[in-house]
């Protein structure tokens, strides 16, 4: 990243949430805590998942899946946030910023293949019951886990690809509380016009596959629903895609309001407090979501922890 005068940028400044002592200090003890929650909580996820013989299940398995990629998505972005509210000023290399940027995206795009992943199980256990154990074989599963992985990565590459293209020559204050693309796209001193497009198909590609996936599936699924005679079948059909509902609902809002919604429509704080949400908040609720409203998931607690006292 050298230019023509040889000025070089061999780091950047993290701005951070806000520059506020006493808000920081509020701060940090509250996303502290949030971190904690949501590394207990789903290491607890997986371990219950693995544990228990009644949830080796595909839907169990995807879950299982989604709580590593939650916390390899909130470690790509929290440390380093704790870190600004300790300091004036956060500093970070740019090795540093480009494997925050890279596991942050893949991290990220794997969850939205996951969400998908999950709506089209769900739409395949209650709309083909029959068909579920061919449909969602072990090699299906397998199949489905590694696009979405694979997925993760490529959108990833593509993000750090046209981030180590670009020039600094000048201002190295990222105003973000971690290394994002387009925070980053206004600090670079040369064209970045390909640097934006790129990015920009690539994450609009994962978007409308894995939304289109997850409409039609409960599309189907509601058709499905409303047919069942049974008021207790509907119920119960309701109750396994609720958890599955909600996560994507508050996952895809805050993702959609920062990449989609035209940047002149909301401020840079606005911005901050919408990727706050998405990469730090919802990995926390995710393991919440899904454990509070299902009833598979608190009887396998209750046996788990009937057995551990048991040896105990």
């Amino acid at each position: 990243m050298e230019t023509e005068n040889h000025t070089t940028v061999t780091e950047f400044i993290i701005l951070g949430l806000t520059d506020n002592p006493t808000l920081c200090a509020i701060f940090f003890v509250i996303f502290l805590g949030v971190y904690i929650v949501t590394i207990v909580g789903n290491i607890s996820i997986i371990i219950l998942i693995r544990s228990s013989l009644q949830l080796h299940t595909p839907m169990y398995l995807f879950l299982s899946h989604l709580a590593f990629v939650d916390i390899g998505y909130s470690t790509s972005v929290t440390p380093i946030m704790l870190k600004s509210f300790l300091r004036e000023s956060t500093t970070i290399p740019v090795t540093g910023c480009v494997v925050q940027l890279g596991s942050d995206v893949a991290f990220g795009t794997t969850e939205c293949f996951l969400l998908a992943t999950m709506a089209y199980d769900r739409y395949v256990a209650i709309c083909s019951p029959l068909l579920y154990s061919t449909h969602m074989s072990p090699v299906v599963c397998f199949l489905l886990l590694g696009a979405s992985y694979l997925g993760g990565c490529m959108n990833a590459s593509s993000f750090t690809g046209c981030f180590m293209n670009l020039n600094f020559c000048g201002p190295n204050k990222i105003n973000h509380f971690f290394c994002d693309l387009f925070p980053l796209l206004k600090l670079s001193c040369g064209h970045v016009y390909i640097a934006e497009i790129s990015p920009a198909i690539s994450s609009a590609s994962v978007l409308i596959s894995t939304l289109f996936t997850i409409t039609v599936s409960y599309s189907y699924i509601l058709h499905s629903v409303l047919k069942m005679r049974s008021t207790e079948g509907r119920k119960k059909a309701f109750s396994t895609c609720t958890s599955h509902l909600t996560a994507v609902t508050l996952f895809y809002g805050t993702v959609l309001f920062v990449y989609v919604m035209p940047k002149s429509s909301y401020s840079a704080d606005q911005v901050k407090v919408a990727s706050v949400i998405y990469t730090v908040v919802v990995p926390m609720l995710n393991p919440l979501i899904y454990s509070l409203r299902n009833k598979e998931v608190k009887e396998a607690t209750r046996r788990l922890v009937a057995r551990t006292l048991w040896f105990s």
